[in-house]
């Protein structure tokens, strides 16, 4: 019986796939047929791998959660016949797909990883080669007859991370990702070096997909200046069922008591607000300064170490999947898939 991998490699578009318009000079997606001319090395693989490419390739930045709820769709389809699943994504908003990703595929066992390149595959300084190269092997990797990641991942430049834990810091610089609050899974070096103790596991329950998403989200951004107007406006928003607020520092904002008594009612009428750090390393410690300590009295939640883009995607999971504000409120305290301490 032939023991290789089974590797189900997806491309939604992004600039590894992308090439220059030679009017423009713009990236636009091409047919991943095209990509692979600039791949022979996969031939080498030691693994069964077959190619779903999207029919209309995407830049990243069109990415919308009906694409995550279509691609977390497209991995249970085929997750009884594959061992492991690798996403070729735009870098803009490879965190989001991500971290919604992690979200939407309860329990997962296998390992979903998610990779791009700053440079076109057809660029001669691609970093798309090493990234796809490894991320491939790291989807094929199995001990004990089990994949050895079984968690969804982002790869990039030489490091795995947990996709709900990292963001996209340069657009300059191929080591363009960060995990600030939590290690890397791996390394890639002469050899490949998992970090065994930060790899996820799953409970006992099955796996399952979860279908659907909410987008009754919106976010506010405390900045010195910030208006009682702009507050209220984001707050009448119809259908609006939760607010991320980025506070400064610790989870510290601006005491304004018209603006707090706007989210006191807000809250009071069912709206779900969580509060999370504009720093990018570090957690909410609500209890640490009194202006913290004001937006906890008036019911707004911890999100402790959150990326923006997890707590975003979060909120659209728990909305989608749960009846009541209490429901949602028990999920923002409790880590899923992860994504915070």
């Amino acid at each position: 019986m032939d023991a290789k991998p089974r590797i189900l490699l997806i491309y939604t578009g992004g600039t590894i796939g992308s090439m220059e318009d030679p009017e423009t000079g713009s990236l636009r997606p091409v047919n991943f047929d095209a990509l692979l001319e600039f791949m022979p090395e996969l031939q080498r693989l030691d693994v069964h791998l077959q190619v779903l490419p999207y029919e209309n390739p995407k830049d990243s930045s069109d990415m919308r959660p009906e694409d995550w709820v279509h691609l977390a769709k497209l991995i249970e389809a085929n997750y009884p016949n594959f061992d492991g699943f690798v996403v070729l994504h735009g870098t803009d908003t490879m965190a989001y797909t991500a971290s919604a990703l992690s979200f939407l595929l309860e329990n997962l066992r296998k390992p979903v990883i998610l990779t791009g390149s700053q440079l076109p595959m057809g660029r001669l300084r691609t970093d798309g080669k090493e990234n796809l190269l490894s991320a491939l092997e790291i989807a094929a990797w199995q001990e004990g007859g089990a994949s050895l990641v079984q968690e969804v991942a982002v790869y990039f430049e030489y490091k795995l991370y947990r996709g709900n834990r990292c963001l996209k810091y340069s657009a300059m610089h191929f080591n363009a990702y960060k995990s600030p609050n939590y290690p890397l899974l791996a390394e890639a070096g002469v050899e490949l070096s998992f970090h065994r103790e930060a790899l996820w596991r799953p409970g006992s329950a099955p796996f399952r997909c979860i279908g659907s998403l909410s987008t009754n989200v919106a976010s506010i951004r405390f900045f010195p200046g910030l208006s009682v107007a702009q507050v209220k406006a984001t707050l009448q928003q119809p259908g609006l069922r939760a607010l991320i607020i980025e506070t400064f520092g610790f989870g510290n904002g601006p005491y304004d008591p018209e603006m707090y008594s706007l989210l006191e009612e807000a809250g009071a009428k069912g709206l779900v607000m969580v509060n999370i750090s504009q720093c990018i390393q570090g957690a909410v410690q609500p209890g640490r300064y009194a202006t913290g300590n004001a937006l906890a009295k008036i019911g707004v939640l911890s999100g402790h170490d959150l990326t923006f883009e997890a707590a975003v995607t979060k909120a659209m999971y728990l909305l989608g999947t749960c009846s009541h504000a209490d429901e949602v409120k028990r999920g923002f305290s409790l880590s899923l898939a992860g994504e915070q301490s």
